[in-house]
C-alpha cells in the first residue's frame, strides 16, 4: 500500500465525520476533517464560503487544500464533493487507501435535511436525487475500498474498514 492513511469519501450525511473518529481511536491514528481544515484556512463556515465564491469557487478552494494535505497514519474524512477534484483525488490515492462509505439515496436523503444549512454543493436547479446520480460513479471510480453501508452500525463499518485495509 502506498500510504499509511485512510481516506473516507462517500455522499455528505454517509457518516464519513463519525466513522473516521471511531476509526482513528480504533486504529491509534490522527483524524482530520477536510471541511474543517477548508473553514480553517479560509476563516469561514463552508455555506458562507459555497455563497460567496459559488459552487465552483468552494471546488476549487477544496481541491487546493486537499492536494495540500499531508498525513501519516491518518484517517482522513472528505468533503462530499471532493471527488470532483481529480487532482486531489490523486494525492489521496496517493498516501492512503481511499474507502467509500456507500450509502442508498433513501438513506441519505434521510439523514440530510437542509441541504444548503449542511454546506452541500448543489448546482443552480440541481437536486439530491440528480446530486447522487452525479457523484456515485466517481465515489467508484476514486475508491480502492467500498464499504456497503446500509443497515451497519457505526461499530459495524469500522470493524470493517479495519479488518478489509491492512495497515
Amino acid at each position: 500500500m502506498s500510504g499509511a492513511n485512510i481516506v473516507l469519501i462517500g455522499m455528505p450525511g454517509a457518516g464519513k465525520s463519525t466513522v473516521g473518529v471511531v476509526l482513528a481511536k480504533k486504529l491509534g491514528f490522527a483524524f482530520v476533517d477536510s471541511d474543517l481544515v477548508i473553514q480553517e484556512k479560509e476563516g469561514k463556515l463552508l455555506h458562507e464560503i459555497i455563497s460567496q465564491r459559488g459552487v465552483d469557487g468552494f471546488w476549487a478552494v477544496e481541491e487546493a487544500v486537499n492536494v495540500s494535505m499531508e498525513a501519516d497514519r491518518t484517517v482522513i474524512a472528505t468533503g462530499g464533493s471532493a471527488v470532483y477534484g481529480s487532482r486531489a483525488m490523486e494525492h489521496f490515492q496517493n498516501i492512503g487507501t481511499v474507502v467509500y462509505l456507500k450509502l442508498s439515496l433513501d438513506a441519505i436523503a434521510d439523514r440530510l435535511g437542509d441541504l444548503n444549512e449542511r454546506g452541500v454543493t448543489l448546482r443552480e436547479g440541481q437536486n439530491l436525487i440528480q446530486l447522487y446520480e452525479e457523484r456515485a460513479p466517481l465515489y467508484e471510480k476514486y475508491a480502492n475500498i467500498t464499504i456497503d453501508c446500509e443497515h451497519l452500525s457505526i461499530r459495524e463499518i469500522v470493524g470493517q474498514i479495519a479488518e478489509t485495509v491492512r495497515i
